[in-house]
């Protein structure tokens, strides 16, 4: 195929985790290596940045310091949550976007997400195809949930996955210190598949006695039968739960205790959080034992420290190879990672339609839950352990992580 002149657009897209800047780095680079790459163009917080002309020049930054994002949490673009329309609706957006890629001679788009971030490419690439605009358009895949569809796993989650088996065993530690015995919930995110609540596991002989996914219904009797029945028998308790667990009419069990409607993004998820403070209310009233509810929180996806290097030097992967593949003549298409775990853990980049992958959940295999729904089974950690292993090679300056510090210019300021 003809090789393309142009300039690429780089954008990162929904919540940020502590190796999507990894991602992005290595998009960068391999832009910055091209011959046919003529500008590299950082999208300022997602999407959105495109719309409103706010487009970071990667090219005027140093080197050096843009190396550093690898070790760098967070979104160092920006993000949003804007779901563009069905261009058949409204082309209103699309229009302004096509608008900006004449202005730029933007010929390479590479976008870092999920789920919705590959619905936004996969609008995108479609658009420009329909409209005559010759652009190659590429999803790079990041997201903590490991919820994309057709890959073995996704950038992010080995990082967030460590972080939760080691806060895990700390909290295991802690908890048992005192002569009165306590209950401990512990909250981590994930709204539809139960993979990092499942990392809890990972923690091995300190893992939690319960585990509860959104994959299964959850039944608050049944819940409180099981946590009373370990606290007269061991007079400690520890529980992990998914943001995300519903009962059997699919009312999540975070919804309880609200009262009104609850915040609800661009895309129509729920805000959801509070999960562990309602759960040890209910713990208290059914044992009278001394309960804490700990929410991991936005800690699970920026706590660069416990980062994955393995996550890290994959994500990096991702985004060098989304550019190779775009130079060479690739368009419409999303990274994707195939495994090998018998004899070793290997890893292969592969190339993904954007319209399979987009706007389909990936759920934790019921064979990988017990039969009761409280606890995963070996096999869950014989896939997830291989990805969490490797520590970060972050640097450090006064005992202290040192991260990226850019200049951030703007195009057309």
């Amino acid at each position: 195929m003809a090789s393309l002149q142009g300039a690429a657009l780089i954008g990162q897209s929904g919540g940020p985790t502590s190796a999507i800047n990894a991602a992005a780095l290595g998009a960068i680079e391999a832009c910055l290596d091209s011959p046919d790459i003529t500008r590299v163009y950082g999208m300022q917080y997602g999407i959105r940045g495109v719309l409103d002309d706010k487009l970071y020049v990667l090219d005027e930054e140093d080197r050096d310091e843009l190396k550093l994002l690898k070790y760098t949490p967070s979104s160092f673009l920006g993000t949003c949550r804007y779901k563009l329309k069905n261009p058949a609706d409204d082309d209103t957006d699309y229009q302004r976007i096509l608008e900006i890629f004449k202005k730029y001679d933007i010929r390479y788009f590479f976008l870092i997400g999920g789920n919705d971030s590959m619905d936004t490419c996969n609008k995108v690439s479609k658009f420009m195809l329909d409209n005559g605009y010759e652009c190659r358009v590429m999803g790079i895949p990041k997201t903590i949930d490991n919820d994309l569809y057709g890959t073995d796993h996704c950038p992010g989650y080995g990082s967030a996955a460590k972080y939760i088996a080691t806060t895990c065993k700390e909290v295991s530690l802690d908890a048992r210190v005192y002569d009165i015995g306590m209950i401990t919930i512990i909250e981590a995110m994930g709204r539809h598949a139960g993979w990092l609540v499942a990392a809890a596991a990972l923690a091995g002989d300190y893992a939690p006695d319960l585990i509860y996914l959104p994959e299964l219904e959850f039944d608050m009797e049944t819940f409180l039968d099981d946590v009373d029945a370990l606290y007269k028998k061991n007079g400690n308790v520890i529980v992990a739960v998914s943001e995300g667990i519903h009962d059997k009419d699919g009312k999540f069990i975070s919804e309880y205790g609200a009262s009104g409607d609850q915040t609800k993004d661009s895309f129509g998820h729920t805000q959801l959080g509070g999960l562990a403070a309602i759960l040890a209310a209910r713990a208290k009233e059914r044992t009278g034992a001394k309960v804490r509810g700990i929410e991991l929180s936005l800690l699970q996806r920026c706590a660069s420290r416990l980062a994955s290097q393995t996550d890290l030097d994959e994500s990096y992967a991702s985004g060098q190879a989304a550019v190779e593949h775009a130079v060479s003549g690739v368009t419409d298409k999303m990274i994707g990672f195939d495994v090998t775990r018998e004899g070793g853990y290997t890893c292969e980049l592969v190339l993904l339609p954007l319209d399979t992958v987009a706007n389909t959940e990936k759920k934790v295999p019921r064979e990988w839950i017990n039969e009761a729904g409280n606890k995963v089974l070996p096999a869950f950690v014989d896939y997830a352990l291989p990805l969490i292993q490797g520590e970060t090679k972050q640097e450090m300056q006064d005992g202290l992580p040192r991260f990226a510090k850019l200049k951030r210019i703007i195009a057309n300021a």
